[in-house]
């Protein structure tokens, strides 16, 4: 009774389970399909208060900001966090992990 070995089973010791994750593919990055939850996303954005773009651009040294600065300082933030997040996300699923740490 000769048996196949790969080089998989000689690291790990654990079979094709891998590090306990189960057995389930890969469920990040699905589309969410309600509309409930799509308008709550949507809206997320504007949980960045005209108050808290104010600090951040008086921390900045701005001294006068216009009206319409709000709604692009909002896009810019929320560009800037998908890129961030996702980078957390790759480096996440490289490790074999499925919560995001500060190092990420």
């Amino acid at each position: 009774m000769l048996r196949e070995i790969n080089a998989r089973d000689l690291v790990s010791g654990r079979g094709k389970g891998g590090k306990g994750l189960g057995k389930g593919g890969a469920k990040r990055h699905r589309k969410i399909v309600s509309s409930s939850l799509l308008l709550v996303l949507r809206d997320n954005i504007q949980g960045i208060t005209k108050p808290a773009i104010r600090r951040l651009a008086r921390r900045g040294g701005v001294k006068r900001i216009s009206g319409l600065i709000y709604e692009e300082t909002r896009g810019v933030l929320k560009i800037f966090l998908e890129n961030i997040i996702r980078d957390s996300v790759t480096y996440t699923e490289h490790a074999k992990r499925k919560t995001v740490t500060s190092l990420d």
